[in-house]
């Protein structure tokens, strides 16, 4: 099995590595469980990262002057993203090197 992003191989899990999981899991619902397990993750990270970003930048729109707050998760991002003072993680790393966490 193979797990790609944007076309690009990013991780293979082997057939010993399926059979093992198969020890665990129905053979029938190996694929489905996996796909299962890999939506959580991304959706997780995405929901708490949401999280985070609504925390920090709820009072920064005040500030910034915008009276209408979208409810709509995508329309809150791009809100965000159109401000002046929006800065990635690549940005504010750059900005302050002490943020970078190390590997």
């Amino acid at each position: 099995m193979k797990i790609s992003v944007d076309d690009k191989e990013v991780f293979v899990l082997s057939e010993t590595q399926k059979n093992v999981l198969k020890n665990e899991i129905p053979s029938a619902k190996l694929d489905e469980d996996l796909k299962r397990r890999l939506h959580w993750v991304l959706d997780h990270k995405y929901q708490r990262a949401f999280v985070k970003m609504k925390k920090e930048w709820d009072k920064k729109l005040e500030l910034n002057g915008v009276e209408s707050i979208p409810v709509d998760k995508d329309a809150y991002a791009q809100l965000v993203f159109s401000q002046p003072n929006y800065k990635d993680r690549d940005a504010r790393d750059k900005d302050d090197p002490t943020l970078v966490v190390s590997k």
